[in-house]
């Protein structure tokens, strides 16, 4: 019997299980992919906006050559974090359900049953992209993760969205030799795109280096083409490659499982969770990191949420005590 059961092995679902093991709590992670699948997936050689100071998990300094650590930076440092504290990880096994009550949980996984008194979801949300809803969206030539740009030299690319994946997609795709099509829903380039990246992707659109279209939506997708509706009509622009970078959201089928309660009153469906404890509406089953701001996805990330697992351990460690 566990005395927790951590859901997800990013950077938060770490922390979680080093605090309550630290606390002297008998403690494993569960985790559908690989350690720190999220960041596995990010671009190659990404650069996180947060300084490594702010990406730091059970006070392990985060060595690295650059002022923002690196993508592959990060990999290296949560590994040796995750080994260096002997976690008990179990990797590539899927959460299916969880039965009984604090105390006495059963978590139905894909490899078998795991009982534990208490249970941490940190599933985050980068695997669940959020769909266009069009025709088309599902054809081999349709991403919605961008890694690198040296695949798409000298091809069409259209670039679907408007805000820092997309920014940054955009403009490595145009210096690699692509030729990039930008389709933005709104009025403009997001205000919400770091201030070092907006001037830079506004200024290639006004030099005509990136082809931008506003107040535009795609309609479907076709295997050499795109279809989209602008307010002066629709156009067919040709396309080799699509990368619709349109957010992520939390698997809400599995949260609905597990018994995470959503907020009635959040258009967001954040979680309904005690903020002291992070305890959602079923006792014993707590939320941690982005999962806890439900479709805002901006809410939480490492640098916050992280802090999330040291009010989860002290709480568990008052129960045991208690």
């Amino acid at each position: 019997m566990l005395d927790v059961l951590i859901i997800g092995a990013g950077p938060v679902g770490l922390a979680c299980a080093l605090e309550a093991q630290r606390k002297g709590l008998r403690t494993a992670i569960v985790e559908k992919g690989a350690l720190v699948n999220s960041i596995i997936g990010y671009p190659t050689n990404m650069e996180f906006f947060s300084t490594p100071e702010l990406l730091e998990i059970g006070g392990y300094p985060f060595p690295t050559a650059h002022y923002k650590p690196l993508r592959e930076d990060a990999l290296d440092y949560y590994q040796r974090v995750a080994r260096s504290e002997k976690l008990d990880i179990r990797l590539h096994e899927t959460v299916l359900k969880l039965e009984g009550e604090q105390g006495n949980f059963t978590i139905t996984t894909s490899k078998g049953e795991i009982p534990a008194r208490n249970v941490v979801v940190a599933t985050g949300f980068y695997d669940l992209p959020n769909p266009l809803g069009v025709p088309g969206e599902d054809l081999p030539h349709v991403s919605h993760y961008y890694k690198e740009p040296f695949q798409h030299v000298l091809q069409h690319v259209v670039v679907i969205g408007a805000k820092n994946s997309s920014a940054k997609a955009a403009l490595q795709l145009t210096r690699a030799g692509a030729k990039v099509t930008l389709i933005v829903r709104g009025p403009e380039i997001s205000s919400s795109v770091k201030y070092w990246i907006r001037p830079d992707l506004v200024n290639r659109i006004a030099e005509g280096r990136i082809t931008a279209h506003f107040n535009a939506c795609v309609t479907a997708i076709r295997p050499d083409a795109v279809e989209v509706r602008t307010p002066d009509g629709p156009l067919t622009i040709p396309t080799d490659f699509v990368y619709a970078l349109t957010g992520y959201h939390p698997d809400e089928a599995l949260l609905g499982r597990l018994g995470v309660e959503p907020d009635p009153a959040d258009d967001a469906r954040a979680p309904l969770f005690n903020p002291a404890t992070h305890e959602t509406t079923r006792p014993g089953l707590f939320v941690a990191g982005t999962v806890c701001g439900g479709r805002a996805t901006s809410r939480w990330f490492i640098e916050n949420g992280r802090h999330h697992a040291q009010l989860i351990a002290a709480h568990l460690a008052a129960q045991v005590a208690a």
